[in-house]
């Protein structure tokens, strides 16, 4: 390939990039309701535009948006909260950035659009303003006490109770209490603290967050009848469930990855660990055959 042909394709895929984040950020504009973020959104998606009229002037083509690529990023946003999916999006363009870099020295031009792009991730780690990261303490309250208290529950019922029916109620019944606990805890401690959270919401995204970890970890006991394997596919669903939530905060907050990884599965199996003993000795000097 020449060095023109390298260039063309170079050019022809920056402008796909533009037209399709354009569309993306116009997109999410119209679906957020905070009038800051949208107006922020709006900018972007003109800065964008804007871009991609640059690149159409050099190559003098018309270039169609990547639906595959507005459709999920669209959704993303929607469904985990438009601030993950955008900063998703933006940590993909570090590539394209550096890819900038090569034809600077052939359109001059090129450094402003590299300016925009890095102010508009400085705007958005400023501007976006989001309920779901406002209430990311109490999201993050309800699920850690879940994964660590019902993994380390489940393990030690296992080989206590070695009834995989039994086990999914004695759970079920402990995780719903714990969760409506953690709720009303959550409620008070806003409550009597000086913030802007409003107390119920907090208790709400705490009691919930718990819930639904209950119901995934509890899950594999209701369809499976082997308990040792049960007590595997629950370890592993905690791991998962660690694992995508630490993903999300450190896309969403720019927090790094790994050690808040390690250091949450560590306890949750850890605790697993400990309890699948206590259970065992329990049975033991206690006697229980069920």
């Amino acid at each position: 390939m020449s060095i023109t042909e390298y260039i063309q394709n170079k050019i022809l895929t920056f402008q796909k990039n533009e037209i399709t984040e354009y569309h993306i950020y116009m997109k999410l504009a119209g679906a957020v309701r905070h009038p800051e973020n949208r107006a922020l959104l709006e900018k972007i998606a003109n800065d964008e535009l804007r871009h991609y009229q640059f690149w159409k002037s050099i190559s003098n083509k018309e270039i169609s948006p990547s639906r595959w690529k507005l459709w999920k990023y669209y959704l993303i946003s929607r469904i985990f909260g438009f601030t993950f999916g955008i900063k998703l999006m933006e940590n993909g363009e570090e590539d394209a950035q550096e890819a900038y870099l090569e034809l600077k020295e052939h359109y001059p031009k090129v450094k402003d659009i590299i300016q925009d792009e890095n102010e508009h991730e400085d705007a958005l780690i400023q501007l976006l303003n989001e309920e779901k990261l406002q209430y990311i303490g109490s999201i993050v309250l309800g699920l850690n006490d879940a994964l660590v208290e019902l993994t380390g529950a489940l393990a030690g019922f296992t080989l206590a109770l070695r009834d995989t029916g039994l086990i999914a109620l004695t759970g079920m019944i402990t995780g719903i209490a714990a969760a409506l606990s953690m709720a009303a805890s959550e409620y008070i401690s806003k409550k009597s603290e000086d913030t802007l959270k409003h107390p119920l919401k907090a208790s709400l995204y705490t009691g919930i967050a718990y819930l639904l970890t209950v119901i995934i970890l509890i899950f594999p006991y209701l369809i499976l009848k082997n308990y040792y394997l049960c007590l595997g596919c629950t370890l592993i669903a905690a791991v998962m469930i660690i694992a995508f939530f630490n993903y999300y905060i450190s896309v969403a907050k720019e927090i790094p990855f790994k050690k808040r990884f390690l250091g949450m599965a560590g306890l949750s199996l850890g605790v697993s660990a400990f309890s699948f003993l206590i259970g065992y000795l329990m049975r033991s000097v206690l006697g229980v055959d069920i």
